[in-house]
């Protein structure tokens, strides 16, 4: 069995329907990890979401990912409308149900669990890394939303020590 695209980082999926928009952004390749880019093509985006998608679908997710991840940053420029279905439950719930197929159904499932997560309030805890070279997207779950890392040890420590390092040159 294959890794979610959030395990090979070895991060603990976001809650809920947000763990798929974790999953899309952590697709991205990361050389400082020698990690491929997993929608680079229709074969990887095939086998990274578990339906064919051709090689257009693969350059439309790969859009979508850069959208999500303005949207992540709050600087997302306007984009068309995704198509959603309202089901009505017959116990009065309406949900929201994704529409398409290939790319345009995946797009419709991101915008819907984004959607979801900004009502729960849980959308400001899914992050980026602040380490550039890594930019794995993770959820905070520290109580006051502060983190800026994926993981503390390997890209904080590292910003942690270039930090010192330069206040210790500029000292001497």
């Amino acid at each position: 069995m294959s890794l979610s695209p959030t395990e090979r980082f070895r991060l603990a999926p976001a809650p809920d329907g947000l763990q798929v928009v974790q999953n899309l952004l952590n697709t991205r390749a990361i050389d400082e990890y020698d990690l491929p880019d997993l929608i680079a093509d229709g074969k990887s985006a095939s086998s990274t979401w578990g339906t064919a998608l051709s090689n257009e679908d693969a350059a439309a997710l790969r859009t979508l990912r850069s959208d999500v991840e303005a949207a992540v940053a709050g600087d997302m420029a306007a984009r068309p409308a995704v198509p959603v279905e309202l089901v009505p439950g017959i116990d009065g719930t309406v949900r929201l149900s994704p529409t398409g197929t290939g790319a345009a159904y995946i797009a419709s499932q991101i915008w819907s669990e984004v959607l979801l997560a900004q009502q729960a309030d849980t959308w400001r805890r899914l992050k980026r890394c602040k380490n550039e070279a890594c930019g794995s997207a993770f959820y905070d779950r520290s109580r006051n939303n502060s983190g800026v890392w994926h993981d503390v040890k390997t890209c904080g420590n590292v910003a942690n020590l270039r930090a010192s390092r330069a206040r210790k040159k500029a000292q001497d």
